[in-house]
């Protein structure tokens, strides 16, 4: 059988304890799926004594691989420290889209009558985070810059992949950016949106300016919703779509690079929350979002075996909070380890069921 290859990056804290939970899942002796693990060590301690030299050699071998998934890390204050991995992460493997998707967990109440999934298809470069600030004057005579940029490339990869995610997925583009303030820059964006409606006709387009799809979003008819976004709209808006669901734990951040065609080239996962220090060692945190991180690697590994394994995985873990086996952040008693045991229980009774039957 072909074995695939995914590129482990370790985190810090709670974040690193919780990617160990999903390790013990996604592992061939639970999915009995051909893959092997190759570790790179992003913690802070060994991003400061290499340089970050870790975070370019961790990139280069998920371009190759074409598979990663991470643990949250720690992001220190001062400007003259090594900084974010994210970014560099992102830049690196060609990021261009993150996807979030907020989905019903069974049993747990959601906000505003939300039932159907909603995605939030986030611009992974550019924008705010890729912004030359400066500042200039002096008391209250002082102004601050900044001078944003956005590429057409990434505005067509953004569009094109909300277009035919919702194809898929049977569900509505809904939302936009605000071009009516910003007709140049944000503009760019909406008009390959609309392109991209003329490619894909028969998919259902709702476009609205992003102030207005927060406050539509409180009065959704339950249909599923693919939102496209700017990278520091999509970066609020789908911690609220998280939330809408329960917790920002419950679903797992999938980062994207595309080839020419615009098909999967890189999928990197993670959870989308930090690395909650205050949760460390305590063996309370909700491993859902990581595990869930560990099923979407699988997915995009694109192999019979993972491929199953997979949604062994996604049934497994949404059935054992439906069960009743919960995190203290939904209401339950589970610890994180006995959380992640049920998972495994059922992801291998899963596969056992399913060879059975010829499945």
């Amino acid at each position: 059988m072909n074995e695939r290859t995914i590129v482990v990056l370790k985190g810090d804290q709670t974040g690193q304890e919780l990617l160990d939970e999903a390790l013990r899942v996604i592992d061939p002796s639970v999915t009995r799926c051909p893959v092997k693990f190759e570790t790179f060590d992003l913690s802070l301690e060994n991003r400061r004594a290499t340089k970050n030299q870790v975070v370019h050699e961790a990139a280069a071998r998920i371009v190759q691989t074409g598979l990663g998934i991470k643990a949250a890390t720690i992001t220190p204050g001062n400007p003259d420290d090594v900084g974010s991995p994210n970014a560099l992460l992102r830049e690196l493997v060609d990021g261009q889209v993150i996807l979030r998707t907020g989905r019903r967990i069974p049993s747990i109440r959601p906000l505003a009558g939300v039932h159907a999934p909603i995605a939030v298809v986030r611009m992974a470069v550019d924008g705010e985070y890729n912004a030359k600030e400066w500042r200039e004057g002096e008391g209250l005579d002082e102004m601050a810059y900044s001078t944003r940029r956005l590429s057409r490339r990434t505005c067509r990869a953004v569009a094109e992949f909300t277009f035919r995610y919702a194809k898929r997925n049977n569900a509505k583009v809904f939302g936009g950016p605000k071009y009516t303030v910003s007709p140049i820059y944000e503009g760019m964006f909406k008009e390959e949106m609309d392109a991209a409606h003329l490619r894909h006709p028969d998919v259902a387009y709702d476009p609205q300016l992003i102030d207005a799809t927060y406050a539509l979003l409180l009065e959704t008819s339950g249909e599923s919703l693919v939102i496209p976004a700017l990278n520091r709209d999509g970066d609020n808006l789908s911690d609220l779509v998280m939330k809408m669901f329960g917790t920002i734990a419950g679903a797992e951040s999938v980062i994207f690079s595309f080839d020419s065609d615009f098909e999967v080239k890189v999928a990197l996962t993670e959870a989308p929350h930090g690395t909650a220090p205050s949760l460390q060692g305590k063996n309370i945190a909700n491993p859902m979002a990581m595990i869930l991180a560990g099923a979407a690697v699988l997915r995009y590994a694109r192999t019979d075996a993972a491929t199953r394994a997979s949604r062994a995985i996604y049934e497994s873990t949404l059935e054992a909070v439906q069960n009743g086996i919960r995190t203290t952040d939904l209401g339950g008693s589970a610890s994180t380890s006995s959380f992640t045991d049920e998972v495994i229980r059922r992801v291998q009774g899963k596969l056992e069921v399913w060879d059975s039957l010829g499945q």
